[in-house]
């Protein structure tokens, strides 16, 4: 007998359905342990002997023993004092201080201690670390100045800053310049050190000094030029010597021992001389170090300087109002005869009738302008006085340039210039003009 249509689709749909497999077994997650819990205690306080029992009379004592031990299961952090870095550090700085002073020697017996710091003299104990930054010092000399770093360029140049014949002539940016062309030489006992060519420091060892007379470098004038070394004490050319009257240094005697910071030779130039003769020349009685910083490199800087100035000058002079429109050239030309000159406040430069002596290119400062004019005062007794006052007329300020007409024309000035303020100007004198 057919079945009917519902019957057959429910019985295909058991059939599929038993068909299907079971689905996949699941594994139960893992629970994490939490970090405030002590697992053991707890263990141990699920096993409580009796916790279990309905009597009343047995129910007290495992009910006292669950709740002594109840707290246990819970972890308490421990709190942490912050670590006294202070104290420590204090501590490590006083125990360096006591291990210095143990190690420092006892002078309260030695008298040279004391003589030598009566006569303002330095202490005769020096630490280590002096003496350790001073050979560090020497061989950084060795070096060539190519191949030092900054820091050792560095460090040579504050040792030259403790020479007083340099730092007597020459400023720290000069120094800081020659710090990198100086180098250091060994020169054996009995050695004659010709310094020519540069200014000597010795370092280490001790020389005896030889004085040789050259011809005078000053022109016009026959007075010789002598050296005198000495410890601390030592020649060096300069403009000021060069302008002198007197160019002449005496004679040391024999005696006279050039030792550690002892300085000779000359930062100047010299022109070529006779083959053989020794201008500056020291003879080393033991094996010496001497630092040498060449003439060439101080003459250098003056070239610097002197580009410096010159540039100065060319761009004070383009911003005076009578000279924009000048060639660079014909400026060049006035640059050559420019001499830098300071006036105090309340300096008169020149009268009112008087020819002035100079052109002047104000580049500080400025300086007040008066009228001389003759007014006539009435006394008490009816008569008439003739007086002669300064009347303001205005004000030269920088930048700004004077006595072109006076100069070149000769002819006298009609006001009167006094200055206000400390005034710098470059000037040209008459005379550098003329001839010129």
């Amino acid at each position: 007998m057919p079945m009917s249509s519902l019957p057959a689709a429910i019985l295909s749909h058991m059939t599929a359905v038993n068909n299907v497999p079971p689905p996949p077994l699941h594994s139960i997650p893992n629970l994490k342990k939490s970090k405030h819990i002590n697992y053991g205690q707890l263990n141990a306080l699920c096993h409580i002997r009796g916790q279990h029992s309905r009597s009343i009379s047995n129910t007290l004592s495992p009910h006292d023993t669950f709740m002594k031990q109840y707290p246990k299961v819970f972890l308490h952090q421990k709190t942490r004092l912050p670590k006294l870095f202070k104290q420590e550090e204090q501590r490590e700085l006083s125990e360096g201080k006591e291990e210095s002073q143990h190690q420092q020697p006892d002078d309260s017996h030695n008298v040279g201690v004391y003589v030598e710091r009566a006569h303002g003299g330095h202490n005769l104990y020096r630490p280590k670390r002096a003496t350790e930054n001073f050979e560090e010092f020497l061989a950084i000399l060795k070096k060539l100045p190519i191949h030092r770093t900054p820091y050792e360029h560095k460090t040579v140049w504050k040792y030259l800053k403790t020479i007083p014949n340099l730092t007597s002539q020459l400023n720290d940016k000069h120094l800081k310049t020659l710090s990198k062309t100086v180098f250091s030489e060994t020169w054996l006992k009995g050695s004659t050190v010709i310094a020519n060519d540069g200014f000597y420091v010795i370092l280490k060892g001790l020389a005896r000094p030889q004085t040789n007379v050259y011809k005078n470098l000053i022109e016009g004038s026959d007075s010789p030029v002598s050296f005198i070394p000495q410890s601390f004490h030592s020649f060096i050319l300069s403009e000021k010597f060069k302008n002198s009257t007197l160019a002449k240094m005496y004679l040391h005697s024999h005696d006279s021992m050039l030792s550690k910071w002892s300085t000779f030779g000359t930062l100047e130039v010299i022109p070529q001389i006779e083959s053989g003769t020794q201008v500056f020349s020291v003879v080393t009685e033991d094996d010496c170090e001497i630092l040498k910083i060449p003439a060439k490199g101080y003459a250098k800087i003056k070239e610097e300087k002197i580009k410096i100035e010159n540039m100065q000058k060319l761009k004070l002079i383009h911003m005076c109002p009578y000279y924009e429109e000048w060639p660079t050239l014909s400026i060049y030309e006035l640059i050559a005869l420019l001499k830098w000159k300071k006036f105090p406040p309340g300096h008169v430069i020149v009268e009112s009738g008087n020819i002035i002596s100079f052109v002047g290119y104000i580049n500080s400062g400025c300086c007040n302008i008066y009228r001389s004019i003759i007014g006539f005062v009435k006394l008490q007794s009816n008569k008439v006085k003739r007086s002669h006052k300064l009347v303001y007329m205005g004000q030269l300020k920088e930048k700004e340039s004077f006595g072109e007409i006076s100069v070149l024309l000769q002819v006298p000035f009609t006001c009167t210039i006094i200055t206000e303020k400390e005034v710098e100007m470059a000037i040209i004198e008459d005379k550098d003009l003329f001839v010129a």
